[in-house]
């Protein structure tokens, strides 16, 4: 069954089945409360997450499934905080029961909410939940182009103190007449022969200050991380990585190349400026697609001169070739981005550490691949 069927089947059988029967059940059903069952249906977080965890002595531990759920529900209807939802819970009939508690007097406290975050985190439940639902929705499904690029994800959180290099003692003067001296090989140049576990591994995921240049060319900078996207057409999300805010985009490239192949097939990689190396374009050739990358003329003066002659040449006989059509496709990622940030959570980011941060990025990316595919029925 194709990918655009199987999305048809679901918006079936919420519209004439599920929708009706849960207004009836609960009352009537907002925008946001359709989105979140649409999101719960389709994941399906019970089935891959134990009803009750195994505990010791003491008072038993709540169901995280219940808990799992209100994180999914806090993306969706983007509530800045922990203690916002278990308010929201409270005086929200509607939600609290698509969560899982029927009274209000049943909802967890913040810090039973807190710790099972932790537990969630740990385990990379929503990434595992995200690439479940690609495995469900995208099997044989062959995606035009893969759009990638990096936001900015600001936390509350003190930068790590990075560890001070020591630099090797060189020798002074020319080498002798076949002496090598040993050179550090760039990121780039390792990740040629790396595993795909090894690539993440090389990674660097500690919060620091990141420095970029906006659209309007002013410098701006922000403590905390970047979140590094895959989208194909449609703009779904297809891989996340989240690394150091100091990490350049390109030195994240080959690892999400690798880590996307392996969960859909497709034919062009779409990449601006930053992603403009060498290394880059052969690892896309590889993975048998076509890189389209912008050039950066600022790597090379007589490259800047040959790319404005080309464009002159270009506009003068009106000529318009089909890789510049396929390359404006590549705003498809940047339009994720901006979802992720203003409607699932992305600007909320409230917690501490690598594995915390992903975790809530991820619930909210996973409730956005859900709506993206729903967007395809209409």
């Amino acid at each position: 069954m194709s990918l655009r069927a199987t999305v048809s089947q679901y918006w079936q059988t919420f519209q004439h089945g599920l929708f009706p029967w849960l207004a009836e059940e609960l009352g009537p059903l907002s925008e946001r409360h359709k989105r979140l069952v649409q999101v719960l249906e389709i994941v399906r977080v019970e089935d891959r997450l134990p009803d009750r965890c195994a505990g010791g002595r003491g008072r038993p531990q709540q169901y995280r499934a219940a808990l799992a759920r209100a994180f999914l529900a806090k993306a969706v209807f983007d509530v800045p905080t922990t203690r916002g939802l278990v308010e929201r819970l409270g005086h929200d009939p509607q939600l609290r029961r698509l969560c899982g508690w029927e009274r209000a007097g049943a909802v967890p406290s913040e810090a039973t909410f807190s710790r099972a975050f932790a537990e969630f985190a740990a385990s990379e439940l929503a990434s595992r939940l995200h690439e479940a639902l690609l495995e469900q929705t995208l099997p044989g499904h062959l995606a035009g182009h893969v759009s990638r690029d990096s936001t900015a994800i600001a936390v509350r959180e003190r930068p790590a103190r990075k560890p001070k290099q020591v630099k090797a003692k060189r020798k002074r003067g020319r080498p002798r007449k076949g002496e090598q001296r040993p050179t550090q090989r760039r990121r780039l140049e390792r990740q040629g022969s790396m595993t795909l576990e090894e690539l993440l591994a090389d990674l660097p995921t500690a919060c620091d200050t990141g420095v970029k240049r906006n659209a309007k060319g002013h410098q701006e900078s922000w403590q905390g991380y970047k979140l590094h996207i895959d989208a194909i057409d449609g703009g779904l999300p297809v891989s996340c990585l989240l690394t150091s805010a100091s990490l350049h985009d390109s030195q994240a490239a080959i690892p999400l190349a690798r880590l996307t192949a392996g969960r859909v097939e497709s034919l062009y990689d779409l990449m601006d400026s930053a992603y403009d190396a060498e290394e880059i374009r052969a690892c896309s050739r590889e993975l048998g697609h076509v890189p389209l990358i912008d050039s950066n003329p600022r790597r090379d003066a007589l490259k800047k001169a040959e790319l404005q002659r080309e464009a002159l040449a270009q506009r003068s006989i009106g000529q318009v070739t089909p890789q510049a059509v396929r390359y404006r496709e590549r705003s498809t990622v940047e339009r994720v981005n901006g979802r992720l940030k203003d409607e699932f959570g992305g600007r909320h980011v409230r917690v501490r550490g690598h594995a915390k941060v992903l975790c809530h990025l991820m619930f909210g990316v996973l409730a956005l691949t859900v709506d993206q595919l729903m967007r395809w029925t209409l």
